[in-house]
């Protein structure tokens, strides 16, 4: 999946590191994909809600089929969804600067995950 076709309208995000910390990029992540029409869903095990939006503790759940996952944790956060992404046949992430380590490319490559690496706020200004 390109960039282009990962900002398709009709694409499912989740945003793994969605927070209720407005001043922190998973905010800003979840909040932008949201004001833009998207169907998104926040997942932080720590978070209850996040824009005054329920938060998943995973990705499994989610009630819904995420067609993408955009990347705005931790490094090892990051390489231990990519086996979770795996089960739930998400086929693309997104990763985010910060989130672009080589264990978490090479986590989703193992698992033929296709990696989209750049920053959403700046795709979508």
């Amino acid at each position: 999946m390109t960039i282009e076709e990962a900002l398709k309208k009709d694409v499912v995000w989740a945003v793994l590191g969605a927070t209720p910390k407005e001043n922190k990029f998973g905010f800003k992540l979840y909040k932008r994909l949201k004001s833009y029409g998207y169907e998104v869903y926040p997942v932080n095990p720590n978070a209850e809600q996040v824009d005054g939006d329920i938060c998943y503790s995973t990705l499994t759940d989610i009630p819904k089929v995420v067609d993408i996952v955009n990347v705005v944790v931790p490094e090892q956060v990051g390489v231990a969804a990519m086996s979770e992404c795996e089960k739930l046949g998400i086929s693309t992430v997104w990763l985010q600067p910060g989130a672009d380590t080589d264990a978490v490319i090479n986590a989703a490559k193992e698992r033929n995950i296709n990696v989209i690496i750049d920053c959403v706020l700046v795709q979508l200004p």
